[in-house]
């Protein structure tokens, strides 16, 4: 497995400010194909842009709501960030803003691995893919991916219809093709058997075409690789020096659920926004709530993180829970910048 370097090269956080008009974000380093907003200062919707749908297509994560069409949320993919427009929820005079940024494969292809057809951007580098798809027929059927590897996470939503996001993790259970979470809630992890039809392959993902019915879906994949991306589980302690989560990489961006128990929301942890351990600045898909500071939260490390709070949402003794990180550098690479403790 080829190691990626220099992982800002496919994914990048970019803080802004905004202004209330046109704005031009850069300092991402390459054209976004996938760009979620969030405002940190006050109570708004996170946004959700794919080059799939279009740049001014939003899906919000806290809600169930279809897509939300608006020429003044994105207007534009960039080559070095993306343009606002003056919509508030994305863009408020004076507002502080954080932007999570990945590369896919740019301008999507037909793709027809699966007994379903689909649309798919699909980076196979950095294990990254953009999929839509048109669900159809019954049982157990497959849509194509393009990553060349299974999916380790799988992110999926409605595009026209209003409907709970679903989550798939390897991690969540022996049989993970009939587990899920809802990221727009606080649930604790669900069941129904083969929601993910057969499961993951290297070509093809699984749906179970009786769920959900017949509408288009659009689906964020991830396989795993070394270096930049890692999909795991850990089993907290229920002390301040916590459990010690291994990534191989010091994490640029950590999103972490408790999913044994209700109640407790999806929590996104950045380098940008926390320059210094102990990283204390959360922001929760699941909600609009502005950012929140989480004292000893996590530290960074440089070769993964670890909780430094005894709180249940992520650290209960006993408690388990999933998360995905990419890096800010490798443990090893040849980019001559190690990966260092803070």
């Amino acid at each position: 497995m080829a190691q990626i370097n220099k992982p800002s090269d496919y994914f990048n956080t970019v803080l802004y400010t905004g202004n209330g008009g046109t704005n031009n974000i850069t300092g991402v380093n390459f054209q976004p194909d996938w760009v979620w907003v969030k405002d940190r200062t006050s109570a708004n919707s996170h946004g959700l842009f794919d080059v799939i749908r279009g740049a001014t297509n939003a899906l919000l994560s806290n809600t169930t709501n279809a897509t939300v069409t608006n020429a003044n949320y994105l207007q534009s993919f960039d080559s070095d960030g993306f343009t606002l427009g003056s919509e508030g929820a994305f863009n408020t005079n004076t507002n502080n803003y954080a932007s999570w940024n990945w590369l896919a494969g740019g301008t999507a292809v037909s793709n027809t691995d699966g007994d379903i057809a689909s649309t798919v951007s699909a980076n196979t580098t950095s294990g990254f893919s953009i999929v839509s798809f048109t669900n159809s027929g019954s049982g157990n059927r497959t849509v194509g991916h393009g990553l060349n590897a299974k999916c380790k996470m799988i992110i999926q939503h409605a595009i026209n219809d209003a409907t709970n996001w679903l989550v798939y993790n390897e991690n969540l259970n022996s049989s993970p093709e009939n587990y899920y979470l809802y990221l727009n809630t606080t649930n604790a992890v669900q069941n129904i058997t083969n929601i993910w039809g057969a499961g993951m392959t290297t070509t093809t993902f699984g749906i179970n075409a009786g769920v959900g019915g017949t509408t288009s879906y659009i689906n964020y994949c991830f396989a795993e690789k070394k270096s930049f991306s890692k999909f795991g589980k850990y089993t907290g302690n229920g002390s301040a020096d916590g459990t010690f989560v291994y990534t191989g990489f010091k994490p640029a961006f950590v999103l972490y659920k408790r999913i044994d128990s209700a109640g407790y929301d999806w929590v996104i942890i950045d380098t940008k926004r926390d320059t210094y351990n102990v990283a204390q600045q959360e922001l929760y898909p699941n909600g609009s709530y502005a950012e929140g500071t989480a004292t000893d939260n996590i530290d960074i490390l440089s070769n993964g993180f670890k909780p430094r709070r005894t709180s249940a949402g992520i650290n209960a003794s006993g408690g388990t829970y999933i998360y995905m990180a990419f890096a800010e550098n490798p443990l090893v690479g040849t980019n001559n910048i190690p990966a260092t403790a803070r």
